[in-house]
């Protein structure tokens, strides 16, 4: 909305606001010329929510050709609207215009606001449409121009509606309201400040200053204090939307009051629906409240980041960070000023201020409380402690860690107990940001209050007001929740008014006119919706009571909905397609559409619920502010006081939920409204850039839908819209029928009849009324389309008479041009005959002369005329002058009695009505005025010597002012002393906080227990139950026992029945006891044989877990057998190929010595040639002899070095194993040294820790001596300070008693000026009533002058007589009144005068008591004073001391901070070593895993060796028969390189699995790297945590720091008397002997510490030359290591080994870990020790003694808890047994009761056998035998006693049993623990059974490899032995070939 343009000064004028007001003449031409036909031109449809011109050339039945531009398009005939005529464009109001339809009315408004007239009338509306553009329409200028003017004076402007609801107000008497709506963005709130300040210049109360008065300093007047309170409620209710910049988040509805002069009496704010959720959440293109951020900036108002503890950057703040917090058109930093300003001109204090501003920080600091979950739990703790503190420190709340505990846990009330409940991060957050809300709107409420109480004026009479409704429009967005169902109800329920208001005039007019209408309430359109949103199981009902119910969902509540709604009402449907929000649940048909609604979260907001333990704690917060936002909450008070409850219900309404109290808030803003005439103003947004000139039409379309325009327009179309007087429409209409209407005559009403009723058309269109016709929408149109007709005709005509009559003219012209033609030739022919006589040029020369005037003459006369008129002119020009000074003189006096009148006795109109009056009562009034003259006199002297007692008075008042100084200084001492205890309190509750903080660790324990005490209270429930079940059997058999002895009277009367009965009974009982003696019998059988079961059965068990222990070993079995069975399968199919083999080799041998005998026959038998042949057969077989025996020599070389290369290897593998076993001896050596460097840095660290402790304790010593001597230090600087504070006082009291004697001075002068100034007013007053009486006189004859208006005047003459005759009642009601109060003060203030002398005799005997006082106090002053000179020379004297002892003190400190420095560094150092101490340990840890990890190789590779070595024994003999089989039989080397193959395949293959191990033990090793940087980052994190924690102590130290000025400052404050100073001096003297003494001392512990120093330093170094030795030795270590582990063999055994170090690592890693956690906690007690140090240096000592015996009370206390713990178990056990012998005692009970019930059985029988005998014998028998019943009686009395007693036993038991069952359930807990460990080693267990079974399987696979080298063997013996036979063959063949030739 256009913000105000600013007037110029007194050099520049407001500028012209024509321009934006009015329609120019240009404007309108250009309107005119657009081409316009009434038949054809139609609006169209263009398809983007506007409308296009179009004119029609086609019409085909419901469908309309038209050409847009050039563009043919066809439309239905519904969608064309006519246009209005061109006359119409841009017209003020839209409801008068022809053709009423919607795309007229945006037209019509585009046109305007285009040409810059942003306001349009429409019916009862004005439309203001956004310029987003400064227009200068609000100026001064402008509001002059609208001024006591009607609306249809002027141009279209919100001060016209303004002005006619003031204009209303003034002449009904009736208030008026004005209702501002539209869309955010629209300019609602500027328009409602516009509102305002027109109504605050309009009711101005200022009086006119006259020129000689000076300028007074006052408060702000009414008008300036409610244009102000608009910066406040911007601040704190406005923020940035995506549409506007300065959105208003309320609505507000002010009240302006005015009185009965129309001037301004005060002023009232009501607000509704602020937007609270902004405060917590605001989406990224919008901003929180402006307020928020000013308070962030720097600069304006001093101190206001210190006073809210603010940084200057908003992003460090969540709740106000979340969207954008910067605005281009808005300056924070400016805005600040202004809302600061109008705090000050509104009244507020500086407290109030303060304490909003706090507040709002408030807000922001809670946005930034965070916590973190606990693990598992449901509960939570705090994150940063900050903020929380700084809402605290805000709040004035003292105990921040109650605060975020009340959020963390809340209390909850069940039943009538208050239980804890725990709260997770969520659930905190959410009640915080709960709690932010609610007090943003609490602040935002208590700040519109204090608005209203500063625009109040109580001196001023109220008559009437003027309320502005701002409000949000109508709102249809995307996704449509809470907040829009209330704004559209709200919106809905004001258009109902406005229809209903519009069905009322409209009423009004119709029945004014007479005219017969058929009367429908528009209101009623909207009934559906309202009674859908307020019926009793209505929308809102329904909201309400799913709110309250604790168990509702959305889910529950939209079921409800539909089903009571859905279906019932008409208005309520299902969600409507083509929503934009899929999750939409419902929908309603409102007047401006349908809306579709999602009800997420609806009950959330309607509840808002707020944590009441931390509202409880507000209200106990020292801030008044926060206990009075928080009046009304009811918090969590521990007793209800029932009065004040009652009390409550009956004053104030406490509205539970947020849709109750706005439906309270709209009943009771509608009533308002219904008793006030409204003004309606609907602001409109053009587009959604913020472009000026730019129109949106479908934005605007939707606008006008929503703020009720076209629904306004509806109403108009379906009555008589269009309505004009007689007059105007004969005078625009006679053209159709003149004459018939000049027949008429002054008959208007027949001539509009002839009129319409001449036109067919309009029939039923029109109506007559009494001095209006009516039209129907679109009928004006019609007539003006006849009326054009009409004259279009006359003008044809008009024009055929003007062009005849411009033809005769012409022709007129051309004859007369004829008629000259005879004349000119005529002269010409006369010139021709003249022109050569000379006599006619001598007459053409003198013709000029003739009868010419002399000029001369004429010059002269006409000078002496001028002359003449000069004087004459001079004469005039000083009489000019003269009156023109007289009347200046006299227009300067009128405007000065002008003045004086107005400001006397007001306007001149109304004094010209009053003077016939005053005139009338002159005489009257100048009698009461001597009366009033003489009664003044009186008054005067009664004044004269008042002042005088006055006087008296005031010097009385002089003295009591004294003994208020008097007071006023007890006071201060008192308020110093109790500055003093405030202190201490504070330091008691932050010894309190650190105690709270212990109580919270108690407080685990607690809830322990409490869990614990629950479950007994539960048992301890149930117990009552059955106790109360038992008292009531009990109760049952008492009254059984009452009818039993009812019926043994009358038994006693009816014995003979009895008998028959007892006989039956005794036969039943006799049955039934055998019966339950047999069952007893059963019983017992059956227990046997249960018992019986039970051992079977766990016989049974045992036996089957044997057998099962024996079936999983014989499943093991099985499994080994099998897998031998499948290696001897393997085995056997290996030798049955080697046989197969084998035989396949013996027959092909068989085959070929057959071959070679056969030959050998052959050869045998043949010739000589053969013999030759055998001859060199026998050669060539000496040469293969030859060449065997080499190949011989050859295998036998071959084979000697196969064994040397044999011994070598096992030689090698010897070595390796004597290196193995050397390695092992050394690593065994050097394991004993490290255990022994161990010992010996253990216990080296001992003797550290111990010297270490040894000097922290002469620190703390010599820190105690140092706080000694600085306490007594300080002690003497406060007798100083004592002394000093005795002489100020001193000096005051002197300087308080000359100021007294000046006062008095003061008084008597301003007394007597005073009095002096009384006379002068007197005097003034005296010459004032003189002038009065003068202008009076003057007044009187201006009265005779005007004598002649007087008949004017009559009637107003009557009036003013009526009026005299009511003043003349008042004038007779005052005398009495008069006579009233003289009567009063002749009996009450004559007695008041002798109360006041009695008074004043007491006041000067109590001044002389003063004055004897000040002489007293005089004397005292003086011996004061000599006591002063004593002191200060005894105070120089302590002064050189103490600067003695100061510089002494000086260099002690600066030795104690050299001393502090060496301890820190040698502090660091130790740390340092510490750190490396525990990295060497933890190494040392690692290297003894190592070693144990290389311990176990060693032993398992030594395993392995034995092994290796037996196989090479059993190799080593088979290599050796082998070799002896070959050195017999001859092997071939074929075989024997088959088998080298063989083992070298064997050995590539070890060798491979070698590789692959090394390669899982590099994995291995890369493990152990990643976990030692695990390990390292963990100790990173750790030492950060430290660093925090430091962080953290230091803030705590600081914090201390503060305590402790605070303290030093409240100890200087108090003072010491005279004697405690000498006695101070004199223990000075001592102290600094003391001190001296331990100086001494503290020199020698300090030389003893740095000797001790010295030591740790060489202990230090040896330590690390240590280290450096562990460090080779773990590197040689570490590679001997490493050559060991590549020479491992077995690769599977090495992988599960690996497995089970890398366990047994993790293992060792967790105990790494909890050592590493042992140190840090070590290192933690280090730095608190550390802390204790310094916390002792800087004067804490005190402070931490006590804390250290709270400690040590906490800890035994805690002993004592854990000793009461032993002695509950002692107790319980105990109790057990009590149990027992209880449960044994009941039986035994039982038994007693069993036994006793079958005595009294027996006594029955026995009675009855007494009975008979009665019967026969006596009464001697029957009174012994009542007196046994009686007996009997107190028997079983006491038996109940016990009986009652053993119930009681049973209940201690059974709580006992309870709490034995919990132990019992810990032991339980405890026992799964302990299963859940077992179960973790019997896992283990069973993985090492893996691996065993996996080693045994690798056995299995090496014994079947073994195999397989031992049938290879025997293949091998089995051919040797075959290549053995074959040999032997060839070799007798041989012999017998060599024998057979000889």
């Amino acid at each position: 909305m256009p913000g105000h343009v600013k007037a110029g000064g007194s050099k520049e004028p407001d500028p012209d606001p024509a321009p934006f007001l009015y329609v120019s003449f240009e404007m309108k031409k250009e309107d005119s010329l657009k081409p316009y036909d009434a038949k054809k031109s139609v609006w169209v449809p263009d398809g983007e929510g506007g409308y296009s011109e179009a004119m029609i050339t086609e019409v085909k039945g419901d469908m309309i050709d038209v050409k847009v531009g050039w563009e043919p398009k066809t439309y239905k005939a519904t969608q064309c609207m006519q246009i209005n005529p061109p006359k119409m464009e841009k017209f003020d109001d839209v409801s008068n215009m022809t053709y009423l339809n919607e795309a007229s009315v945006l037209w019509n408004l585009k046109a305007r606001y285009v040409a810059k007239l942003i306001y349009t009338y429409s019916g009862l509306f004005c439309i203001v449409i956004n310029p987003y553009k400064r227009y200068p329409i609000y100026t001064n200028r402008v509001v002059r121009l609208y001024i006591g003017k009607r609306r249809s004076e002027v141009p279209p402007h919100l001060f016209a509606i303004s002005d006619g609801a003031y204009q209303q107000m003034m002449t009904n008497q009736k208030d008026q309201s004005m209702l501002i709506t539209g869309e955010s963005g629209a300019g609602k709130t500027e328009n409602t400040k516009k509102v305002i300040t027109y109504f605050a210049i309009l009711g101005s109360n200022e009086k006119a200053k006259k020129d000689g008065d000076p300028p007074v300093e006052k408060k702000a007047n009414l008008e300036d204090r409610i244009v102000q309170t608009n910066p406040i409620l911007e601040s704190y209710g406005n923020a940035k939307t995506i549409r506007n910049d300065n959105s208003s988040r309320f609505g507000k509805f002010i009240r302006i009051y005015f009185n009965h002069m129309g001037k301004l009496a005060g002023g009232f704010i009501d607000v509704y629906l602020l937007e609270k959720s902004r405060v917590t959440y605001q989406q990224p293109n919008e901003r929180c409240y402006h307020i928020f951020f000013q308070l962030v900036e720097e600069g304006p108002v001093e101190g206001l980041q210190e006073i809210c503890c603010l940084s200057t950057d908003p992003y460090d703040y969540f709740f106000i960070s979340q969207g954008k917090v910067k605005v281009d058109s808005i300056d924070d930093n400016e805005e600040l000023e202004f809302t600061d300003q109008a705090f000050d001109v509104l009244g507020f204090t500086q407290e109030e201020k303060k304490n909003a501003f706090r507040l709002t920080a408030t807000v922001i600091h809670l946005g930034e409380m965070t916590f973190k979950q606990k693990g598992r739990e449901e509960s939570c703790e705090l994150d940063d402690p900050i903020p929380g503190q700084n809402v605290c420190k805000l709040c004035g709340i003292e105990n921040w860690q109650l605060f975020y505990g009340n959020f963390i846990r809340p209390k909850i009330k069940v039943g009538t107990e208050w239980v804890y409940k725990g709260q997770n991060a969520d659930n905190c957050l959410n009640s915080i940001a709960a709690l932010a809300r609610s007090m943003y709107n609490r602040l935002f409420m208590w700040l519109v209050d204090l608005c209203n109480r500063t625009l109040i004026d109580p001196t001023m009479k109220k008559v009437n007001f003027i309320g502005v409704l701002d409000i949000a429009g109508f709102e249809i967005f995307e996704f449509n929740t809470f907040e829009q169902i209330c704004i559209n109800f709200c919106n809905e329920k004001l258009q109902q008014f406005f229809n209903h208001h519009m069905f009322v005039l409209e009423q009004e007019e119709y029945v004014r006119e007479g005219i017969e209408w058929e009367m429908v309430d528009f209101g009623m359109d909207l009934e559906a919706t309202i009674q859908l949103m307020e019926k009793p199981m209505g929308l809102l009902a329904i909201l309400e009571e799913e709110t309250l119910f604790p168990k509702a969902s959305d889910k529950s509540f939209e079921d409800k909905l539909k089903e009571n709604l859905l279906g019932k009402s008409p208005v309520f449907l299902k969600k409507q397609p083509g929503s934009k929000d899929k999750n939409a649940h419902f929908a309603i048909a409102h007047y401006a559409g349908i809306v579709n609604y999602n009800l997420g979260d609806w009950l959330t907001k309607n509840k808002d619920p707020v944590n009441d333990t931390v509202v409880d704690q507000m209200k106990k917060s020292d801030n008044a502010l926060v206990v009075y936002l928080f009046r009304d909450h009811p918090g969590q008070p521990e007793e209800v006081d029932k009065k004040d409850k009652g009390k409550k219900g009956k004053d104030t309404k406490v509205f539970k939920t947020v849709s109750s109290a706005f439906r309270n808030q709209l009943d009771s803003l509608l009533c308002t409204l219904n008793s006030t005439d409204p003004h309606f103003i609907r602001c409109i947004v053009p587009n959604n850039f913020k472009t000026p000139g730019l129109l949106d039409s479908a934005l605007v379309m939707h606008q006008l839908t929503c703020n009720g325009v076209l629904e306004g327009i509806r109403i108009c179309r379906r009555g008589f819209p269009n309505r004009t007087f007689y007059a105007d429409f004969r005078h625009r209409f006679i053209i159709i029928k003149p004459k018939e209407v000049y027949a008429c005559g002054d008959d208007t009403k027949a001539a509009a009849k002839i009129v319409l009723e001449s036109v067919k058309d309009v029939d039923d269109r029109w109506r007559l009324g009494h001095t209006k016709v009516f039209f129907r929408a679109g009928t004006i149109g019609m007539l003006e389309e006849v009326r054009d007709e009409c004259i279009k005709s006359i003008l044809n005509y008009f024009q055929g008479i003007c062009r005849g009559y411009l033809g005769k003219i012409a022709y007129k012209k051309e004859v007369a041009k004829r008629n000259f033609i005879p004349v000119m030739q005529r002269n010409f022919k006369k010139y021709i005959f003249f022109r050569d006589w000379t006599w006619y040029f001598l007459m053409n020369a003198t013709k000029r002369f003739i009868g010419q005037v002399n000029m001369e003459d004429e010059i002269a006369a006409l000078e002496e005329e001028a002359a003449i008129a000069c004087s004459a002119f001079d004469k005039e020009v000083i009489e000019r002058d003269r009156l023109n000074a007289g009347i200046k003189m006299m227009t300067d006096e009128k405007k000065e009695m002008m003045h004086q009148i107005e400001s006397e006795q007001g306007d001149l109109s109304s004094y010209q009505q009053d003077l016939a009056k005053a005139s009338a009562a002159k005489a009257e009034k100048e009698d009461e005025l001597a009366k009033i003259q003489r009664t003044l006199s009186d008054t005067e002297s009664k004044r004269n010597e008042t002042n005088e007692k006055k006087r008296k008075f005031e010097n009385d008042l002089s003295s009591f002012r004294k003994d208020i100084d008097d007071m006023d200084m007890a006071i201060q001492k008192a308020e110093q002393e109790k500055t003093n205890r405030d202190h201490t309190i504070r330091n008691m509750n932050d010894e309190i906080a650190h105690q709270d903080e212990m109580i919270n660790k108690l407080n685990k324990e607690k809830k322990h227990m409490q869990e614990n005490q629950a479950k007994s209270s539960e048992e301890l429930t149930s117990a009552e139950e059955k106790l109360d079940h038992l008292n009531k059997i009990k109760a049952k058999l008492e009254v059984t026992l009452d009818e039993l002895e009812d019926s043994l009277e009358r038994e006693k009367k009816s014995r003979l029945d009895m008998d028959k009965q007892r006989r039956k009974v005794e036969a039943d009982l006799k049955v039934t006891q055998e019966v339950v003696n047999d069952l007893e019998r059963d019983k017992k059988e059956v227990e046997g044989l249960i018992s019986k079961k039970e051992k079977d059965i766990s016989s049974n068990v045992s036996k089957l877990e044997e057998e099962q222990n024996g079936v999983g070993k014989l499943q093991k079995m099985i499994k080994e057998m099998q897998a031998r069975i499948e290696s001897n399968e393997e085995e056997l199919e290996a030798e049955r190929q080697a046989r197969s083999k084998a035989e396949k080799q013996r027959g092909t041998l068989a085959r070929e010595l057959d071959d070679l005998s056969e030959r050998l026959d052959e050869a045998g038998g043949a010739t000589s040639a053969q013999i030759e042949l055998n001859k060199k057969r026998e050669a060539e077989i000496g040469k293969l002899r030859r060449d065997l025996e080499e190949a011989a020599i050859q295998h036998e070389s071959t084979l000697s070095s196969l064994k040397k290369k044999h011994m070598d290897a096992v030689a090698e593998m010897s070595e390796q194993v004597d290196q193995l076993n050397k390695m092992k001896q050394k690593i065994e050596k050097e394991k004993h040294g490290k255990r022994l460097q161990i010992d010996e840095v253990k216990g080296a660290m001992d003797t550290v820790l111990n010297e270490k402790a040894s000097v922290e304790k002469q620190n703390h010593h010599l820190n105690q001596q140092l706080s000694d001597t600085t306490r007594r230090c300080e002690e003497a600087n406060l007798t100083l300070s004592d002394f000093d504070n005795s002489k100020k006082k001193i000096v005051i009291e002197n300087a308080d008693f000359l100021r007294n004697i000046e006062e008095l001075d003061n008084n008597n002068n301003v007394l007597s000026k005073i009095k002096q100034t009384l006379s002068a007013q007197l005097d003034e007053q005296r010459r004032i009533s003189d002038d009065e009486a003068k202008e009076r006189a003057f007044l009187l004859g201006k009265f005779r002058n005007l004598e002649h208006e007087v008949d004017t005047t009559r009637e107003q003459l009557e009036e003013e007589t009526q009026s005299k005759a009511d003043a003349l009642r008042l004038l007779s009601k005052s005398v009495g009144d008069a006579q009233m109060w003289r009567m009063k003060y002749e009996k009450d203030g004559l007695a008041r005068s002798e109360e006041l002398e009695s008074a004043k005799m007491k006041l000067q005997s109590r001044l002389a008591e003063a004055e004897g006082t000040v002489m007293n106090f005089n004397n005292k002053a003086m011996a004061l004073e000599k006591e002063k000179m004593k002191l200060q020379s005894e105070i120089e004297e302590m002064g050189g001391m103490l600067d003695d002892a100061q510089s002494r003190c000086f260099q002690m400190e600066k030795k104690a901070k050299n001393f502090d420095k060496i301890v820190i560094e040698w502090k660091n150092k130790i740390d340092s070593l510490q750190a490396e101490l525990d990295q060497n340990q933890v190494e040392c840890r690692s290297y003894s895993t190592e070693l144990f990890k290389v311990k176990t190789v060693y032993d398992e590779s030594q395993q392995q060796l034995d092994c290796v070595r037996r196989e090479n024994k059993n190799l080593s003999t088979e290599i050796k028969d082998i070799m002896d089989q070959i050195g017999e039989g001859g092997r071939t080397i074929h075989e024997i390189d088959k088998i080298r193959k063989r083992l070298e395949n064997e050995k590539l293959e070890l060798q491979a699995a070698l590789e692959e191990a090394e390669c899982a033990l590099e994995q291995e090793e890369n493990k152990v790297l990643r976990s030692q940087l695990e390990l390292s980052q963990v100790k990173q994190e750790i030492e950060r945590r430290i660093k925090e924690k430091e962080e953290e102590f230091d803030g705590l130290r600081k914090t201390h720091q503060k305590a402790i000025e605070s303290m030093q400052a409240s100890l200087e404050n108090e003072t010491r008397a005279k004697g405690e100073s000498i006695r101070q001096k004199k223990k000075l003297e001592s102290d600094i002997n003391e001190l001296d003494i331990a100086l001494e001392h503290a020199n020698g512990s300090n030389a003893e510490s740095q000797r001790t120093i010295k030591k740790y330093q060489q202990q230090i170094k040896d330590l690390q030359l240590v280290l450096e030795q562990e460090q080779i030795v773990r590197d040689k270590a570490r590679e001997q290591l490493i050559q060991a582990e590549r020479r491992h063999h077995a690769v599977n055994n090495e992988l599960e080994e690996c497995k089970t170090q890398l366990e047994h690592a993790d293992r060792q890693r967790r105990g790494a870990e909890q050592e590493m956690s042992d140190v840090m906690e070590q290192l933690s007690d280090s730095t608190l020790q550390n802390q204790a140090l310094q916390s002792s240096k800087r004067k804490l000592d005190s402070e931490m003694q006590t804390l250290h015996a709270d400690l040590e009370e906490m800890l035994t206390e805690s002993q004592l808890a854990d000793e009461r713990a032993k002695k509950a178990m002692i107790d319980a056990a105990r109790l057990a047994d009590e149990l027992r012998i209880e449960q044994e005692n009941a039986q035994n009970c039982e038994k007693g009761r069993k036994a006793l019930d079958y005595h009294v059985k027996n006594m029955q029988t026995k009675l009855d056998e007494a009975e008979q005998m009665a019967m026969k014998g006596g009464r001697k028998i029957t009174s012994r035998l009542e007196q046994k019943i009686k007996d009997l009686e107190t028997q079983l009395d006491d038996e109940q006693r016990r009986y009652v007693d053993a119930q009681k036993a049973q209940r201690r038991t059974e709580r006992r049993i309870n709490e034995l069952t919990f132990s019992q359930d810990e032991d339980h807990k405890n026992h799964e623990r302990m299963q859940e460990l077992v179960d973790k080693l019997q896992n283990k267990v069973k993985s090492y059974k893996k691996q065993i079974e996996e080693a045994e399987e690798i056995a299995a696979l090496n014994l079947a490899k073994f195999r397989k080298v031992q049938a290879d063997l025997e293949q091998a013996e089995e051919r040797a032995d075959i290549k053995e036979q074959v040999l032997a063959r060839y070799k007798s063949k041989g012999r017998g070939a060599s024998v057979g030739p000889m």
